[in-house]
């Protein structure tokens, strides 16, 4: 297969022999060693955030697209300060026919060790993508791909099964568009991280000259990269994990790091906003903070010996009255996040308030007396036992609080027993997807700036939740918003599908939260790229 997909670049190559010439001439500098853009200095970034693969097929995690966003070319990308898609490695990208996206790359691209990029790479790349469908990765975002094709060394066509994608161009900027080197990656199988650092398979803004898994990562500024962010405002970046935000926040206030990004707690933050050696750097927000429910093992779910579906839709509509968003926000997060009350969060075209109209009080508020009738009309027994897993190391520090907050809260009245649990993010990722957890604890970095990015991954069959949750009628209007062209019809359709998931609550949203940085005093650039693009690109940080 890998032989395969190598002498289809061979052949296209061929094709396009008599201008070969020129495009040789124009990335001969490309070879194992080609790192170093002219920037100069070095800086070091904490995180808590851990990676899971820094393959793009194998991990679908803030920790993981992390480094991805450093190394890895996109077809398509946001300028600093932005959340518009632009080409990035590509030189134009258009709808050339309602169902046909035509890609043009510009030319002489190389990565870091020295192989061509051309448009078989991009095929291979997506091609793969699909075939692997790891469900801990991103390939259900390029559900619309029917085909794609490369017609000649820099052209690649995806033949798109809706028409008129409308967010087709934001999807090649997301977390299953980074171009991968086909002579390096397997086409069948997510590749081990050592495997892509050694073949240094990388040709974004930097490359990777040390990893060490969860501890160290070492970059260097990449002068192969040709695309639209340009060279790095810093020559040499290091990236030091953490398993504890607590000695995080320490090394900041200490200067032994230069900047520290996710995830640190409310009341660390709001505790430097004080500290005259540190700058809080703010920036949009599009995250949010969620229970997911598995349709087959929560209570009365479809693989449990009681099950029942109308008992399971009580047990969460249960659930959705109980829950006191404005509380968790205000007592565990000090208000850096805010209630959430539909599933496309407040700031985007289309956004509704349609659990804060069908649970609860109302306004927002919990109601008691709503859960007990919900659960009453089922016949559902009380109290009802409640497996929720939760996470530290990934979701920050406060996901304790918040979860010891979501037990008070689903145990009031003595409708449920909830019995809390907390897994490391990296078995957490493998068994969430396994059927393990009945409900539990996610939270969402948005791929791209659009109401659909808060609707397909969640509720589209086959999705990353990997829940069970199917409901014919909203993957047709998910289907149908995407290939609407007209903004008002839309934003119609993105509506009723909130009513429609709203009303089915495979997950309970609780929270929207904004971006944080904390850098020293002389770091400048982390407010260039805290942008609704909600991608930390380390090459525009600088100090000094």
């Amino acid at each position: 297969m890998r032989s395969a997909h190598i002498s289809g670049k061979r052949l296209l190559a061929v094709s396009a022999a008599l201008a070969a010439t020129a495009l040789v001439l124009a990335g001969c500098s490309g070879n194992a060693n080609n790192t170093g853009s002219g920037s100069s200095g070095s800086l070091t970034v904490g995180t808590t955030d851990k990676i899971t693969s820094i393959d793009p097929a194998g991990s679908y995690d803030n920790g993981s697209f992390a480094v991805m966003n450093q190394v890895y070319p996109f077809l398509m990308n946001s300028p600093y300060g932005s959340a518009d898609v632009k080409p990035d490695i590509a030189e134009s990208a258009e709808f050339t026919s309602p169902n046909e996206y035509t890609v043009k790359l510009k030319p002489g691209l190389k990565f870091a060790n020295g192989h061509d990029l051309t448009s078989s790479d991009v095929k291979f790349t997506f091609d793969r993508q699909k075939k692997i469908n790891d469900p801990n990765g991103p390939a259900y975002l390029l559900a619309n791909i029917d085909t794609v094709e490369a017609t000649d060394p820099t052209t690649v066509v995806f033949h798109l099964k809706v028409p008129n994608d409308q967010t087709f161009a934001q999807v090649l900027s997301s977390p299953a568009g980074p171009i991968v080197d086909e002579q390096v990656f397997s086409a069948d199988k997510v590749t081990p991280d050592n495997t892509i650092v050694k073949g240094h398979a990388f040709a974004g803004q930097y490359d990777i000259t040390s990893y060490d898994f969860n501890n160290l990562i070492a970059y260097k500024a990449y002068s192969g990269y040709k695309g639209l962010l340009g060279k790095p405002a810093t020559d040499k970046i290091n990236v030091k994990y953490y398993t504890e935000a607590s000695n995080m926040k320490l090394d900041i206030q200490k200067g032994g790091i230069d900047v520290a990004f996710r995830s640190l707690s409310a009341t660390d933050i709001a505790s430097l906003r004080t500290d005259k050696n540190v700058k809080v750097v703010d920036g949009p927000g599009g995250e949010i903070r969620y229970i997911v429910f598995n349709f087959n093992t929560m209570p009365y779910g479809a693989k449990t010996t009681q099950a029942d579906p109308k008992k399971a839709l009580a047990v969460r509509q249960a659930a959705a009255d109980l829950v006191d968003r404005a509380a968790i926000a205000k007592q565990v997060y000090k208000d850096t996040y805010t209630p959430l009350y539909s599933f496309v969060p407040s700031g985007l075209t289309g956004a509704t308030t349609v659990l804060k109209d069908l649970y609860g009080d109302g306004n927002g508020g919990p109601s008691l007396d709503k859960a007990k009738a919900a659960l009453q009309a089922a016949g559902v027994s009380t109290p009802v036992a409640l497996n929720l897993q939760y996470n530290t190391d990934h979701y920050g520090p406060s996901s304790s609080d918040e979860y010891a907050q979501v037990k008070d809260q689903l145990e009031q009245g003595g409708l449920f027993k909830v019995n809390l649990q907390s897994t490391e993010y990296v078995q957490y990722s493998k068994d969430r997807v396994k059927d393990t957890y009945p409900a539990y604890q996610l939270g969402w970095f948005p791929d791209y700036s659009d109401a659909d990015n808060y609707l397909t991954p969640f509720f589209a069959k086959d999705n990353f939740l990997v829940n069970h949750y199917d409901n014919p009628e909203v993957q047709k209007l998910i289907d149908q918003q995407l290939g609407t062209t007209d903004k008002a019809a839309r934003t119609k359709l993105i509506e009723e599908i909130q009513a429609k998931v709203g009303a089915d609550l495979s997950t309970l949203p609780l929270l929207q939260g904004a971006q944080v940085a904390i850098t020293g005093k002389t770091v400048s650039g982390a407010d260039k790229t805290l942008d609704g693009s909600f991608k930390f690109r380390y090459a525009a940080l600088s100090k000094g």
